[in-house]
């Protein structure tokens, strides 16, 4: 059997009054049973009551870019990129390749993934912001210790619906070949594209698809949905910069620290 064991507030005072998978009351404590139905629709509420925000429900696109830290920031990025990538398929969720950097030497300065499924955008939207890792580096001969950063951006995909302008003036195109993987043509063709919004500088890149227009079509629909974040950032907070709370991948900006190697 596997039980929860918890403190009773208000709200599991009513849970237990109608004996919700109740095994054993105590002062100020109740055991639930982890199998119980009525343990599992109670469970499902309090998910849903966490993501209620106005996009969690969506899709979302997820980018990582190397920091502070050169070839071994890049390998942690790449590290990160698997972690999310294995995460995203264990829970049912679809992923799609929008564009990649590959490092100098090993890994990657900068990924983006398209992340398709229920509440993608809620699950993940609080992996954004730098995160920092600690181990003895692979590529150090002297084997010392280093510290690497990544950032991480978790944005909703807008609906098709939700409409934000954007003047053909602001925005700079370039194509160019793809790189990695190719075949059909992909490699073949200057098919990828690179957009970017000249007012706040955010450059969007896809390469995946076959096609330059379907490139462009999807690196649109990226550029859109930062922009919309960025406004709803500017209205939470109209002193904050346009860019919004931005922070550079090093040291004090970390939201998580990953330590490898322990200190003495």
């Amino acid at each position: 059997m596997e039980y929860a064991a918890s403190k009773c507030g208000a709200a599991a005072e009513r849970q237990l009054s109608a004996g919700a998978g109740l095994l054993f009351k105590g002062e100020g404590f109740y055991i639930t049973d982890y199998r119980s139905d009525s343990y599992k629709k109670a469970a499902a509420k309090e998910l849903e009551a966490l993501l209620d925000g106005e996009a969690d429900a969506n899709d979302t696109f997820l980018e990582i870019n190397a920091g502070a830290g050169g070839t071994e920031s890049c390998d942690w990025a790449s590290m990160l990129a698997r972690m999310y990538v294995r995460w995203a398929e264990q829970h049912g969720y679809d992923v799609e390749l929008q564009s990649e950097e590959a490092g100098a030497e090993a890994g990657i300065k900068s990924v983006a993934y398209k992340i398709s499924g229920p509440n993608a955008y809620g699950w993940l939207k609080s992996e954004s912001g730098v995160h920092r890792l600690v181990r003895i580096s692979p590529f150090d001969a002297e084997a010392m210790r280093h510290t690497s950063f990544a950032l991480v951006e978790v944005i909703p995909e807008l609906p098709d619906t939700n409409e934000v302008e954007i003047n053909e003036s602001d925005i700079e195109i370039d194509v160019f070949r793809s790189s990695g993987p190719g075949g059909q043509g992909v490699n073949t063709t200057d098919s990828a594209v690179r957009i970017k919004h000249k007012p706040t500088n955010i450059v969007v890149t896809c390469q995946n698809e076959r096609s330059q227009h379907q490139n462009k079509e999807t690196a649109m629909k990226i550029l859109k949905s930062k922009l919309h974040k960025l406004e709803e950032e500017k209205i939470a907070k109209e002193k904050q910069e346009l860019r919004g709370e931005y922070k550079s991948a090093e040291w004090g900006n970390q939201i998580r620290s990953y330590v490898l190697h322990p200190y003495k």
